[in-house]
């Protein structure tokens, strides 16, 4: 297989310009909820919330996405004023400690704005816009940088229909169709990112089929952001718990990699760090940009 080159550009966060395709980049994870799928519960408080996003750092996060609601299978929402409650207090803190964008992780025109005029860089959108759409004239009004991923239904009930007439086209038509929101309300194209949102409405055999092409997105013209990070897909393969697919989640990071992800979204940074540096290099030299 050669090893897939994603284009050079930039993404544009507010006063970030993060460089794309030169290398794989890092979104290191930080939940501050009770009842995320691999952390829950970890750093519901603020000052470990902070420490662990400052380790992450530390440890090679490019960016660092902070999030109060879980949206794992099943999961239910919680209020704006209860996720502000969790993830306001942990971004402020942080934006004093690090250089590095903030992302925040949310559906909500509330959480998105407060975050935003606090400081932080990006939004992490798992609805691609559906949920609020408002997030997107939020987006523009702060020059953020705009995640949009695909998601079927909703987290409670996104996995009860996983089937696709066409896997990659109705996908691709939903984020599509989310750029243009965005660019609609204002938002620049060199702002938005597109994430095919592994887990969220798939099922396990289509979570690989879609890390294996992800050739399949570039027609978007956005950065490509792939999560896979312990996620079930990867116990459904290994039938490990979450917290024991440290070695699912480097492998499926490679072949993301490999396969031009320009960042990956994972829980365990400094080793995937070091996962990442191999593929890059396997990935220029393959196609001619090393000795």
């Amino acid at each position: 297989m050669k090893a897939a080159i994603p284009k050079e550009s930039t993404w544009i966060c507010r006063d970030h310009q993060l460089p794309m395709g030169k290398r794989t980049l890092v979104m290191g994870v930080v939940n501050v909820t009770p009842d995320s799928f691999s952390d829950g519960g970890l750093y519901l408080d603020t000052d470990r919330a902070v420490e662990h996003s400052l380790q992450l750092v530390n440890d090679g996060a490019d960016i660092i996405d902070i999030g109060g609601e879980s949206t794992r299978p099943g999961s239910d929402p919680v209020s704006a004023s209860q996720e502000m409650d969790r993830v306001l207090p942990v971004i402020e803190q942080v934006l004093k400690e690090v250089s590095v964008p903030i992302s925040i992780d949310t559906t909500k025109a509330d959480v998105a704005e407060e975050a935003l005029r606090m400081g932080a860089h990006i939004i992490n959108d798992i609805s691609g816009l559906r949920f609020e759409p408002a997030i997107s004239h939020i987006a523009a009004k702060y020059s953020a940088g705009l995640v949009l991923m695909h998601i079927r239904e909703n987290p409670k009930t996104m996995q009860y229909d996983t089937f696709y007439h066409d896997l990659f086209a109705d996908i691709a038509a939903y984020l599509s169709e989310g750029i243009m929101m965005a660019t609609t309300a204002g938002i620049p194209r060199d702002a938005i990112a597109v994430d095919p949102g592994i887990g969220f409405g798939k099922s396990a055999l289509d979570n690989y089929r879609l890390i294996d092409r992800l050739e399949k997105f570039r027609e978007l013209d956005c950065p490509i952001i792939v999560g896979p990070s312990k996620k079930s897909f990867i116990g459904a393969v290994l039938n490990l718990p979450a917290d024991q697919r440290q070695w699912g989640t480097a492998a499926a990071v490679a072949c993301a990699v490999l396969n031009g992800a320009n960042i990956v979204r994972v829980h365990d940074v400094a080793e995937m760090v070091q996962v990442i540096k191999i593929c890059d290099t396997f990935v220029h030299s393959r196609n001619g940009d090393g000795s």
